[in-house]
C-alpha cells in the first residue's frame, strides 16, 4: 500500500526558514507539494517530476522555496526560506499525476498534511 506521511511543520516568525519532509513507501513517481489555507482552495506549491530533473514552482514561492527528493531514502523535501504570513497553511505532499501538476484533482495519492504557521 502506497503511503505518504508529512512532517516538519511548525510555527515560525516571518523571515524564518522551515523544511518539510514527506516519507513515502516508494517515491519513484512524480511528486508535488500543495497547501490549503483557512477558507481557501488547495493550491499547488511545487512539483518535481520523477525523471526529468525539472522543478516547477508557483509564482508565490519561486525564489524562496526549493523542492527536492532523495529516492534512496524514499523522501520528498520542501525547503522554505523567507517565510511570510501568507505562507500559513496546511501543507500536503502528493504523488502520481495524470495531468497538469497545478490541478489538485489530477493527483492520486495524498498525505494527511502538516501545519505551517508564520507569524509577524
Amino acid at each position: 500500500q502506497y503511503q505518504l506521511v508529512e512532517s516538519g511543520g511548525g510555527s515560525v516568525q516571518a523571515g524564518g526558514s522551515l523544511t518539510l519532509s514527506c516519507a513515502t513507501s516508494y517515491p519513484y513517481s512524480d511528486m508535488a507539494w500543495f497547501r490549503q489555507a483557512a477558507g481557501k482552495e488547495r493550491e499547488g506549491v511545487a512539483c518535481i517530476p520523477s525523471l526529468s530533473g525539472a522543478k516547477y514552482y508557483d509564482d508565490s514561492v519561486r525564489g524562496r522555496f526549493n523542492i527536492s527528493r532523495d529516492n534512496a531514502k524514499n523522501t520528498l523535501f520542501l525547503q522554505m526560506n523567507s517565510l511570510e504570513p501568507e505562507d500559513t497553511a496546511l501543507y500536503f505532499c502528493a504523488a502520481r499525476s495524470v495531468g497538469p501538476w497545478q490541478v489538485a484533482t489530477n493527483w492520486k495519492y495524498w498525505g494527511q498534511g502538516t501545519q505551517v504557521t508564520v507569524s509577524l
